[in-house]
């Protein structure tokens, strides 16, 4: 039984409300310290890499937050909250490092411009990471290839816009990285047999 995904949600869910009651400056200050920008990642604040997926910019509205419970309680349930929690992990601190290597070189840090210094918090990366990592576990090939490919297509449109921002790399990159990991939890699991992992 999931236990990890309803907390962290419930978690987020609660400090954001705690977070909108803030003063709009405070807020936006608090919300800056702690997100995975040019400015935080290059002084070496890293855990940036781990504040940044507790916090949200604004409370989660109903159906998102249901399908971050839905995605996040069935990599649970299927792979253990060791593994899941991991996955989740591994593609939102990958995308984040991935997408600070490709912003470093092109922002202006001094002074910092925008972007250098943007509010860059909340649970996509994760959630696309574990979305990503659940399509490419699926057993059957032609439901894998299916899946995989929706997801990537899906993650690609927004990328390919001319409004895009680095978050849409960021998405589209996390959702590569959750399938790499879902890739190797399905290579596993066929080799030892076992559906899932265990707590």
């Amino acid at each position: 039984m999931p236990w990890l995904a309803p907390l962290y949600v419930g978690a987020v869910q609660l400090g954001a409300y705690a977070t909108a009651r803030l003063p709009d400056r405070r807020r936006t200050e608090l919300l800056r310290a702690h997100s995975t920008n040019v400015v935080n990642l290059r002084a070496g604040r890293w855990r940036t890499l781990a504040t940044s997926a507790v916090l949200v910019e604004q409370p989660l509205s109903l159906p998102y937050a249901a399908a971050l419970l839905t995605v996040l309680g069935t990599a649970e349930a299927r792979w253990g909250t060791r593994r899941a929690a991991g996955v989740f992990a591994a593609g939102h601190t990958g995308a984040c490092l991935l997408v600070y290597a490709g912003l470093r070189g092109r922002v202006r840090t001094d002074p910092p411009d925008a972007t250098a210094r943007a509010v860059d918090v909340g649970a996509s990366y994760g959630f696309h990471a574990t979305l990503g990592a659940l399509a490419a576990a699926v057993p059957h090939r032609g439901a894998r290839t299916a899946a995989t490919a929706g997801l990537l297509a899906l993650g690609t449109w927004p990328v390919l816009r001319r409004a895009r921002t680095f978050t849409d790399a960021g998405h589209l990159t996390a959702t590569a990285l959750g399938g790499m990991c879902g890739a190797v939890i399905r290579r596993a699991a066929g080799q030892t047999g076992i559906g899932r992992a265990d707590g």
